[in-house]
């Protein structure tokens, strides 16, 4: 059964994103000073039933286009750190709407064992600009956390608690940005996960490609990609898994990347459903040439998982066992 943690003490991290953006020269950016803003609001709303706070901004402050795996391990220390050191017992990360789903995903993977609920959350419109959905998200998230949650990260958009593992920003307007997606389950839960992989473990940055493949795509594409530095490759196939397998050049390129050491992953470029290798020809193929199925990952999941496996150490023969396993509900 599912233990709910009523926070009593929350710590905001604040990365930035649309939510405290103030207008520049060159249109909106990120500012600081949003502590201050939303102490303000939340003082003026005294029906609100939220746990005490404390404020940190992460440095720098950025738009979360500019998101990026190393930051990710800065956000990570900064999520333990709170924990750990500074007596609170959950946290409330802002962030830009962008990424805000990649970053989740990816916390989910790199805080894999932390005693506490996480919750992201972000906005659509600048706090303070006319039919903002900024304090309503704030201070959603806030009584959600108050009324009690799982250890573990989530999402807060809209009045709703989505998986991050499991959802994607399918809009780029409105209020309601993220959707839940209707992938495939049914994997196999890892029965015990490494120690590496526990959140107080040090981790390093990683190296992963995505390629969606297109009609057509050859494997000199594949090969510039390959050949970039990546440690592992997402390859978004058709439907439930399928790609180029008349293409001898473009099998031979994804068995040199397996042999040298290169992890390659197969997703889904459908909304729902995912992948299943074995259905057609076309599939089985890749799947010889040393391909692994990511069933119903999302990119976003498939993305996160693969920069806490490789950025743990791991030998490259269990992360390739722990892409196909259950770590965090991405395969449920």
């Amino acid at each position: 059964m599912t233990t709910h943690h009523i926070a009593q003490r929350v710590m905001v991290l604040y990365t930035g994103g649309t939510i405290g953006m103030q207008a520049s020269a060159n249109g909106l950016a990120p500012a600081s000073g949003f502590e201050a803003r939303m102490g303000e609001f939340l003082a003026s709303q005294p029906q609100l039933q939220v746990p005490q706070w404390r404020f940190r901004e992460m440095s720098p402050l950025i738009d979360s286009a500019n998101m990026t795996p190393a930051y990710w391990l800065r956000l990570r220390a900064a999520i333990v750190e709170a924990i750990e050191q500074d007596g609170c017992d959950s946290v409330l990360v802002l962030h830009g709407t962008d990424t805000l789903a990649y970053s989740a995903a990816a916390m989910c993977f790199q805080l894999l064992g932390l005693p506490a609920p996480v919750v992201f959350t972000g906005s659509m419109l600048p706090a303070g600009v006319p039919d903002s959905d900024a304090w309503e998200n704030i201070s959603g998230a806030l009584t959600a956390l108050a009324q009690g949650q799982p250890h573990g990260v989530q999402l807060y958009f809209h009045g709703a608690l989505l998986a991050p593992t499991r959802c994607a920003k399918v809009r780029s307007f409105g209020r309601n940005p993220f959707m839940a997606l209707n992938r495939n389950g049914g994997a196999a839960k890892a029965e015990t996960l490494p120690v590496a992989l526990n959140y107080n473990q040090p981790r390093r940055e990683a190296c992963v490609g995505v390629l969606p493949l297109v009609p057509g795509i050859n494997a000199a594409q594949l090969d510039a990609m390959l050949s970039s530095g990546i440690q592992a490759l997402v390859l978004e196939c058709f439907g439930s898994g399928t790609g180029p397998s008349d293409n001898p050049a473009f099998l031979a390129s994804l068995q040199q990347a397996q042999k040298d050491g290169i992890v390659v992953v197969a997703i889904t470029q459908c909304h729902e459903g995912g992948v299943e290798l074995d259905v057609y020809e076309a599939g089985s193929r890749l799947r010889g040439a040393g391909v692994l199925s990511g069933g119903g990952m999302t990119r976003e999941a498939v993305f996160g998982k693969l920069h806490a496996l490789l950025g743990a150490d791991l030998p490259l023969a269990e992360v390739r066992r722990l892409i196909e396993l259950d770590l965090c509900s991405e395969l449920a």
